[in-house]
Protein backbone atom coordinates (compact mmCIF):
# COMPACT_ATOMS: atom_id res chain seq x y z
CA UNK A 1 0.00 0.00 0.00
CA UNK A 2 1.44 3.70 -0.88
CA UNK A 3 2.44 5.46 1.91
CA UNK A 4 -0.17 8.77 2.28
CA UNK A 5 -0.07 11.82 4.18
CA UNK A 6 -2.03 11.23 7.48
CA UNK A 7 -4.41 14.27 6.45
CA UNK A 8 -5.17 13.04 2.91
CA UNK A 9 -5.65 9.29 4.55
CA UNK A 10 -8.31 11.37 7.24
CA UNK A 11 -9.82 12.68 4.42
CA UNK A 12 -10.11 9.25 2.63
CA UNK A 13 -11.67 7.80 5.24
CA UNK A 14 -13.82 10.50 6.10
CA UNK A 15 -15.32 10.14 2.46
CA UNK A 16 -15.62 6.72 2.42
CA UNK A 17 -17.42 7.14 5.77
CA UNK A 18 -19.42 9.24 4.19
CA UNK A 19 -20.50 6.79 1.75
CA UNK A 20 -20.89 3.69 3.64
CA UNK A 21 -23.24 5.63 6.48
CA UNK A 22 -25.57 7.45 3.52
CA UNK A 23 -25.96 3.57 2.23
CA UNK A 24 -26.26 1.99 5.32
CA UNK A 25 -27.20 4.45 7.95
CA UNK A 26 -25.29 5.68 10.82
CA UNK A 27 -25.81 2.63 13.13
CA UNK A 28 -24.71 0.11 10.75
CA UNK A 29 -21.35 1.62 9.83
CA UNK A 30 -18.59 0.64 11.87
CA UNK A 31 -15.31 1.13 11.65
CA UNK A 32 -14.26 -2.17 10.21
CA UNK A 33 -16.92 -1.40 6.91
CA UNK A 34 -15.31 2.09 7.11
CA UNK A 35 -11.67 0.92 6.52
CA UNK A 36 -13.02 -1.80 3.79
CA UNK A 37 -14.74 1.22 1.77
CA UNK A 38 -11.49 2.91 1.90
CA UNK A 39 -9.48 -0.22 1.25
CA UNK A 40 -7.34 0.37 3.95
CA UNK A 41 -6.34 -2.03 7.11
CA UNK A 42 -8.37 -1.47 9.95
CA UNK A 43 -5.17 -0.58 12.00
CA UNK A 44 -4.77 2.42 9.23
CA UNK A 45 -8.34 3.74 10.74
CA UNK A 46 -6.99 3.82 14.29
CA UNK A 47 -4.23 5.06 13.22
CA UNK A 48 -5.77 8.44 12.08
CA UNK A 49 -9.01 8.76 14.28
CA UNK A 50 -8.55 7.68 17.83
CA UNK A 51 -12.53 7.40 17.85
CA UNK A 52 -15.71 6.45 16.04
CA UNK A 53 -16.59 10.22 18.24
CA UNK A 54 -13.63 11.70 16.15
CA UNK A 55 -14.76 10.07 13.25
CA UNK A 56 -18.15 11.65 13.10
CA UNK A 57 -16.85 15.36 13.86
CA UNK A 58 -14.45 14.85 10.93
CA UNK A 59 -18.01 13.30 8.80
CA UNK A 60 -20.04 16.34 10.10
CA UNK A 61 -17.19 19.06 8.86
CA UNK A 62 -16.64 17.32 5.76
CA UNK A 63 -20.13 17.43 4.57
CA UNK A 64 -20.53 21.15 5.42
CA UNK A 65 -17.22 21.98 3.48
CA UNK A 66 -18.71 20.10 0.71
CA UNK A 67 -21.71 22.43 0.04
CA UNK A 68 -20.37 25.40 1.53
CA UNK A 69 -17.35 25.19 -1.33
CA UNK A 70 -20.05 25.48 -4.03
CA UNK A 71 -21.75 27.96 -2.14
CA UNK A 72 -18.85 30.13 -1.46
CA UNK A 73 -18.07 30.19 -5.44
CA UNK A 74 -21.62 31.18 -6.39
CA UNK A 75 -21.29 34.24 -4.11
CA UNK A 76 -19.76 36.42 -6.21
CA UNK A 77 -21.27 40.09 -7.07
CA UNK A 78 -23.76 40.47 -9.49
CA UNK A 79 -26.52 42.29 -11.09
CA UNK A 80 -28.38 43.03 -7.86
CA UNK A 81 -27.38 42.41 -4.47
CA UNK A 82 -30.99 40.10 -4.54
CA UNK A 83 -29.36 37.99 -7.63
CA UNK A 84 -26.01 37.28 -5.69
CA UNK A 85 -27.54 36.50 -2.32
CA UNK A 86 -30.28 34.17 -5.02
CA UNK A 87 -27.18 32.57 -6.68
CA UNK A 88 -25.69 31.48 -3.26
CA UNK A 89 -28.93 29.96 -2.54
CA UNK A 90 -29.09 28.23 -5.45
CA UNK A 91 -25.71 26.69 -5.12
CA UNK A 92 -26.61 25.33 -1.98
CA UNK A 93 -30.03 23.88 -3.16
CA UNK A 94 -28.43 22.38 -6.93
CA UNK A 95 -26.44 20.42 -4.03
CA UNK A 96 -28.96 19.23 -1.77
CA UNK A 97 -31.20 18.05 -5.54
CA UNK A 98 -27.77 16.30 -6.50
CA UNK A 99 -26.70 14.59 -3.04
CA UNK A 100 -30.00 13.89 -1.35
CA UNK A 101 -28.86 10.96 0.35
CA UNK A 102 -25.57 13.24 1.81
CA UNK A 103 -27.89 15.79 3.05
CA UNK A 104 -30.55 12.86 5.11
CA UNK A 105 -27.05 11.57 6.64
CA UNK A 106 -26.46 15.07 8.43
CA UNK A 107 -30.21 14.82 9.93
CA UNK A 108 -29.23 11.16 10.90
CA UNK A 109 -25.94 11.98 12.37
CA UNK A 110 -27.80 14.07 14.93
CA UNK A 111 -30.41 12.14 15.95
CA UNK A 112 -27.31 9.47 16.74
CA UNK A 113 -25.47 12.12 18.63
CA UNK A 114 -28.33 13.24 20.70
CA UNK A 115 -29.80 9.76 21.48
CA UNK A 116 -26.15 7.90 22.91
CA UNK A 117 -24.72 9.39 26.04
CA UNK A 118 -21.75 11.68 25.66
CA UNK A 119 -22.25 12.56 21.93
CA UNK A 120 -24.77 15.31 22.58
CA UNK A 121 -22.15 17.87 21.92
CA UNK A 122 -21.33 16.71 18.56
CA UNK A 123 -24.35 18.01 17.63
CA UNK A 124 -24.59 20.97 19.28
CA UNK A 125 -21.16 21.34 17.28
CA UNK A 126 -22.96 20.69 14.20
CA UNK A 127 -25.51 23.74 14.72
CA UNK A 128 -22.86 25.56 15.77
CA UNK A 129 -20.57 25.16 12.77
CA UNK A 130 -23.72 25.57 10.54
CA UNK A 131 -24.50 29.41 11.99
CA UNK A 132 -20.35 30.20 12.18
CA UNK A 133 -20.42 29.25 8.65
CA UNK A 134 -23.38 31.34 7.28
CA UNK A 135 -21.44 34.19 9.49
CA UNK A 136 -18.64 33.69 7.19
CA UNK A 137 -20.18 34.20 4.31
CA UNK A 138 -22.24 37.03 4.99
CA UNK A 139 -19.11 38.41 6.36
CA UNK A 140 -17.15 37.82 2.85
CA UNK A 141 -20.52 38.86 1.45
CA UNK A 142 -20.55 42.26 3.28
CA UNK A 143 -16.92 42.63 2.23
CA UNK A 144 -17.26 42.14 -1.48
CA UNK A 145 -20.68 44.26 -1.63
CA UNK A 146 -20.77 46.92 0.94
CA UNK A 147 -23.96 46.23 2.34
CA UNK A 148 -25.01 46.68 6.12
CA UNK A 149 -27.30 44.19 7.72
CA UNK A 150 -30.05 46.15 9.88
CA UNK A 151 -29.50 42.87 12.25
CA UNK A 152 -26.94 41.73 14.66
CA UNK A 153 -24.63 39.20 12.23
CA UNK A 154 -24.34 36.68 14.58
CA UNK A 155 -28.73 37.14 14.24
CA UNK A 156 -28.76 36.66 10.61
CA UNK A 157 -26.41 33.61 10.68
CA UNK A 158 -28.46 31.60 12.41
CA UNK A 159 -31.61 32.88 10.74
CA UNK A 160 -30.11 31.36 7.21
CA UNK A 161 -28.65 28.23 9.19
CA UNK A 162 -32.38 27.59 10.64
CA UNK A 163 -34.18 28.41 7.55
CA UNK A 164 -32.21 26.36 5.56
CA UNK A 165 -31.88 23.31 7.60
CA UNK A 166 -35.94 23.27 7.50
CA UNK A 167 -36.09 23.90 3.59
CA UNK A 168 -34.05 21.23 3.35
CA UNK A 169 -35.71 18.38 5.63
CA UNK A 170 -38.50 20.06 4.17
CA UNK A 171 -37.96 18.45 0.72
CA UNK A 172 -36.25 15.11 1.39
CA UNK A 173 -39.25 14.27 3.24
CA UNK A 174 -42.33 15.98 0.82
CA UNK A 175 -40.05 16.25 -2.46
CA UNK A 176 -41.77 18.96 -3.36
CA UNK A 177 -39.33 20.78 -5.73
CA UNK A 178 -41.75 23.32 -7.09
CA UNK A 179 -42.94 23.96 -3.39
CA UNK A 180 -39.00 24.40 -2.72
CA UNK A 181 -38.17 26.88 -5.27
CA UNK A 182 -41.08 29.29 -4.10
CA UNK A 183 -39.58 29.05 -0.52
CA UNK A 184 -36.09 29.55 -1.62
CA UNK A 185 -37.76 33.04 -3.56
CA UNK A 186 -39.27 34.22 -0.46
CA UNK A 187 -36.20 33.35 1.85
CA UNK A 188 -34.48 35.63 -0.50
CA UNK A 189 -36.44 38.34 -0.42
CA UNK A 190 -36.77 38.02 3.52
CA UNK A 191 -33.12 38.46 3.38
CA UNK A 192 -32.81 41.31 1.11
CA UNK A 193 -35.12 42.97 3.22
CA UNK A 194 -32.84 42.46 6.33
CA UNK A 195 -30.00 44.51 5.13
CA UNK A 196 -29.16 48.22 2.93
CA UNK A 197 -27.11 47.51 -0.28
CA UNK A 198 -23.61 48.91 -0.39
CA UNK A 199 -22.34 50.95 -3.40
CA UNK A 200 -20.70 48.01 -4.65
CA UNK A 201 -23.82 45.30 -4.27
CA UNK A 202 -24.40 44.68 -7.76
CA UNK A 203 -22.50 44.90 -11.30
CA UNK A 204 -23.51 45.78 -14.63
CA UNK A 205 -24.31 43.26 -17.09
CA UNK A 206 -24.25 40.51 -14.57
CA UNK A 207 -25.91 37.21 -15.63
CA UNK A 208 -29.55 36.37 -13.50
CA UNK A 209 -29.95 33.03 -11.81
CA UNK A 210 -32.79 30.65 -13.01
CA UNK A 211 -35.57 29.09 -10.59
CA UNK A 212 -34.72 26.39 -7.90
CA UNK A 213 -34.81 22.97 -9.26
CA UNK A 214 -34.38 19.52 -8.87
CA UNK A 215 -32.62 17.73 -12.22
Amino acid sequence: MARMPSAERRRQLTEAAIRAMTRDGVPNTTTRSIAAEAGVSLSVFHYCFESKEALLESVIEAITEHYIAVVRQALRPRGTLRETIRAGFQAYWDHVCTRPGEHMLTYELTQYALRRPGLGHLARRQYEMYSATFRELIEELRAATGFAPRVPVEQLARYLAAMTDGLTLNFLVLGDAAAAADLLDTITDHVVGLVDEGPGAGTAGAEGVGAARCL
